[in-house]
């Protein structure tokens, strides 16, 4: 006997859902490409008598709808599902997230009218939790961030749900060939720059999703541009891809990443590490250092991790000028330092914590003064 069942009252849903996302995405602009403008020691003169010198941009995600970089894997992550029909009408969607990535899929979960549920630190910063539940998410915290993933899969099962899991799913998400990805928006910005194809791209690693689209973009396109990612400590991501040991997949530090949104205690399944050309590890120190001043050149609060992002764009600038080696450097601003003001942004917090950035603060304040580097390089 012939048997047949239908669900397209659920296809009729998704389609909805897709509409929505895909309406939200048109009404939002680019994000900007900040040029700094680099002290007098950047620029010079080369043999040909020409102006040279090393430029520095920051891509700007912090003005996204959910001020982060995260809003982009959000969306790509939440139309993977959809698409993928992991997520319907009646789909309570679960994520393991250090905050923004969670802020970010709290958005879109609200937009598309289905459950949220971010398991996270408890450490978290308030502020990130606040923007969660104002955008209708649920917080469930848990004492030690390696255990998000098992507590993730656990309520997946609990509220028969789906566990989204930005951690496996960031790099097959996003199109890394193009469709308006981080990567091709950054080359069509810098397209009518001086250097307008970087000779260094720096960026944090979280997921490794950024890194794997932008690793694989540049291979795509054939831009002869090098991608530098920069790790805090107590994280996996740098002693797995100096040592190209696989084992690290299986290591739980006992100290989590203290810099929020970037660092984790086992190599991600989107980390793509054949993709990366270079890897620098920032102490935590280092990071909030360079936040607090690269806040005080642009005039506005950034977040820990951008911080990061500059320590290590700051390095290589500095090897390119010591080198008298012209071109540009481009770096991501992740997200506002606003969410930060009752942690990093706050002197006693820091200190019950024994993070001294007054060294890395004064290095920083004397590179950009003379652009002598902290390892004595010019």
């Amino acid at each position: 006997m012939t048997r047949s069942v239908e669900h397209r009252a659920d296809r009729d849903w998704v389609h909805r859902a897709v509409s929505l996302i895909e309406a939200d995405s048109r009404r939002s602009a680019d994000t900007h490409l900040l040029r700094i403008e680099m002290p007098a020691w950047a620029r010079w003169t080369d043999d040909d008598g020409r102006p040279a010198g090393v430029d520095l941009y920051v891509k700007d995600e912090s003005t996204h709808p959910t001020g982060s970089l995260k809003h982009r894997l959000a969306r790509s992550l939440f139309l993977y599902a959809l698409c993928n029909g992991w997520i319907t009408e009646s789909t309570t969607v679960i994520e393991a997230s250090s905050g923004s990535t969670a802020v970010s899929e709290a958005y879109f979960a609200k937009l598309i009218g289905v459950p949220f549920v971010a398991v996270m630190a408890a450490s978290t910063s308030p502020a990130k939790v606040r923007l969660i539940e104002r955008e209708g998410g649920r917080c469930h915290f848990v004492d030690n961030a390696a255990e998000v993933y098992d507590v993730a899969a656990r309520l997946e099962k609990e509220l028969g749900g789906h566990y989204i899991d930005q951690f496996t799913m960031a790099e097959r998400a996003t199109d890394w060939r193009g469709n308006n990805n981080i990567a091709e928006s950054i080359f069509r910005q810098m397209s009518a720059e001086r250097y307008p194809s970087p000779t260094w791209v720096v960026v944090g690693a979280g997921t490794g999703g950024t890194s794997a689209t932008l690793g694989r973009y540049l291979r795509y396109q054939g831009h002869d541009t090098s991608l530098c990612v920069v790790d805090p400590e107590n994280s996996v991501f740098f002693p797995a891809y100096e040592s190209a040991d696989g084992a690290y997949c299986a290591v739980h530090l006992d100290v989590g990443s203290r810099i929020e949104g970037i660092g984790r205690p086992r190599v991600e399944p989107s980390f793509v590490s054949q993709v990366i050309d270079r890897m620098i590890s920032v102490p935590d120190a280092d990071s909030i250092a360079a936040m607090r001043f690269f806040s005080d050149l642009i005039g506005r609060r950034v977040g820990p991790s951008t911080g990061t992002n500059i320590q290590g764009a700051l390095t290589v600038v500095g090897e390119m000028v010591a080198a008298r080696r012209p071109g540009s450097v481009v770096t991501l601003l992740c997200d506002p330092g606003e969410r930060y003001g009752e942690t990093y942004y706050d002197d006693a917090w820091l200190a019950e914590r024994d993070l001294d950035i007054e060294r890395p603060l004064a290095e920083l304040t004397e590179f950009w003064r003379d652009g002598t580097w902290p390892n004595g390089s010019r």
